[in-house]
């Protein structure tokens, strides 16, 4: 059954379509579980994000979508939080959800993934920002407050590499999500950025699979033709490494589904 829990609205001001256009599009490609979960508001780069006045609306209205395609699409409700210490608000984390997706999106509050701010690359030390990225990631699964890691290695959006080996900058984190009890994304957004492929790295996967770390799937779409964009290359990832089943959310909990 195909599973896609990461996907945008209009609210979040940086993606287009209704939401309906979303839903058609994941109903035509066999998608089972859809799940929505747009950028959660916070005091911190509001125009890349819903306002809290919006939540209100916006769970209303994936809730109304629910009932109208329930025949033909279950549709979950999460938000994606922005993980940046001080930021996080208690109106996000005690929505009435069934899963909170965390991403790190922001080193030391650089947008790092912004095509806005690459130029700041060219004065960083690129093996020192992957190791400050994943040790973001670790700090996030330590707090035990999300249940899904939104595309794990970002980092490598804009396909600066590092000279140290990938996994071994990644492995606390890995251990610190498995430890939380997280589930990590396959996340097919990658194929459309400048790296050319899937979140996380075959290798990167690998180890969660060694790790026993659960997964789930993303298109990540901010426009309705994203949605299962690349699908069949994340499904055939995850079976290659091993993964036989995978994981959904209702009202926080796992359900696992077969892939």
């Amino acid at each position: 059954m195909k599973v896609d829990l990461h996907n945008h609205t209009t609210l979040c001001n940086h993606a287009t379509g209704t939401i309906d256009d979303y839903i058609k599009i994941a109903i035509k490609n066999g998608v089972r579980y859809y799940g929505f979960s747009d950028h959660a508001p916070m005091n911190f780069e509001l125009q890349y994000r819903m306002s809290f006045e919006q939540m209100k609306e916006y769970e209303q209205d994936i809730r109304l979508l629910k009932q109208k395609y329930k025949n033909e699409c279950e549709i979950l409700l999460g938000y994606e939080v922005d993980y940046i210490k001080g930021h996080i608000d208690e109106r996000v984390l005690n929505a009435n959800v069934d899963y909170l997706i965390g991403s790190v999106h922001f080193i030391d509050k650089w947008g790092f993934d912004n095509p806005e701010f690459i130029g700041k690359y060219a004065n960083k030390d690129i093996d020192e920002i992957w190791q400050e990225y994943f040790d973001t990631v670790e700090e996030m699964a330590d707090t035990e407050l999300f249940d899904i890691v939104g595309h794990i290695d970002l980092i490598k959006i804009f396909k600066f590499m590092p000279k140290k080996n990938i996994t071994s900058l990644a492995i606390k984190a890995l251990k610190a999500i498995k430890k939380a009890g997280m589930v990590i994304e396959i996340n097919s957004a990658g194929f459309r950025k400048p790296i050319g492929e899937a979140y996380p790295s075959l290798n990167i996967l690998k180890e969660a699979y060694k790790l026993g770390i659960e997964i789930t799937f993303g298109s990540d779409a901010h426009a309705p033709e994203q949605v299962c964009l690349n699908y069949e290359k994340i499904i055939k990832m995850a079976k290659d490494v091993g993964y036989t089943k995978c994981v959904i959310f209702k009202k926080r909990k796992k359900l696992f589904i077969d892939i």
